[in-house]
């Protein structure tokens, strides 16, 4: 029992060898909406299909550009641990443990009601490892709707609204503190390392997703519907390429402008290589103390 909570506390910790004005800008940006950047980019995506493709003919049926996507995120915070903080009560806090959300309807249709699921990875998973968890929670989800979040989601919206803003302030205020139920976390899409959305589903082009001031996810991620551009080789030839829009949201209060451009380059090239997500990476890094 007390390894099982060593392990647990170890998975959150604050860090506090950070730069003086790491730790003060916090203070000064407070909320995670007025502290977000945004970064709007195209990554081509003719090997990214071709190894989607490959995937299918091995057996991995539903595999999708989402699923590429979260793997290349969890090998992108293996090496540049700090894109995997978040900010708590002014204060910055590093996870060891990768958690992605998404919103899911049960099928593609405007009555059909949405919910969130939520996987957890450790930082050396591999795409396999991404698809087997995904999926899981997808089709359990669609075979078996509700679940705890749609359960306490009921629960509180049948709260009259007066006592509702009440009940959410005070929810707000537990987790300033720490003090939010750990079942709550569990179940809370905005307790994540990340949140993600496809708008290239619904054949639309990418869009800047605001981040929740509840909660801890710092990052948003949109990526679009595919699409063909025409381009120009060196020696005027003219050739046609696939690309994908991925634009995303960040609180810029987790690490700095160098740090993170390192690690979208880095997520970049994953997207561009993405056989590599067939095995765990080398070495994971560990953030800073």
């Amino acid at each position: 029992m007390k390894d099982k909570k060593a392990k647990k506390k170890k998975d959150i910790r604050r860090v506090k060898t950070n730069s003086p004005i790491a730790v003060i800008v916090p203070y000064l940006m407070k909320q995670r909406n007025e502290s977000c950047n945004l970064i709007a980019d195209t990554v081509n995506v003719t090997r990214l299909e071709e190894y989607v493709r490959q995937k299918r003919e091995a057996g991995m049926k539903n595999i999708s550009t989402m699923h590429v996507l979260i793997a290349a995120y969890c090998r992108t915070a293996s090496q540049r641990p700090a894109i995997n903080r978040f900010i708590r009560g002014q204060r910055i806090y590093t996870r060891r443990s990768i958690e992605v959300s998404l919103t899911i309807k049960k099928e593609m249709s405007l009555e059909s009601p949405d919910t969130v699921v939520k996987i957890k990875l450790e930082p050396d998973a591999t795409l396999a490892d991404v698809y087997k968890k995904l999926n899981e929670e997808i089709v359990g989800y669609r075979n078996n709707p509700g679940g705890d979040l749609d359960e306490t989601s009921g629960f509180l919206a049948h709260i009259p609204g007066v006592l509702l803003r009440g009940t959410v302030g005070f929810l707000r205020f537990l987790d300033y503190f720490r003090l939010l139920p750990r079942s709550l976390q569990k179940i809370s899409p905005f307790h994540s390392s990340m949140y993600i959305t496809s708008m290239g589903s619904l054949g639309l082009p990418a869009i800047f997703h605001h981040l929740y001031d509840f909660g801890t996810c710092p990052m948003f991620i949109a990526f679009g519907a595919k699409r063909r551009r025409y381009e120009v080789n060196p020696d005027g030839s003219v050739y046609k390429n696939k690309f994908m829009t991925i634009n995303l949201t960040v609180d810029e209060r987790i690490c700095d402008g160098y740090y993170f451009a390192s690690a979208f380059k880095l997520f970049k090239s994953i997207l561009n290589d993405p056989w590599q997500l067939d095995f765990p990476p080398e070495k994971v890094v560990e953030d800073i103390r």
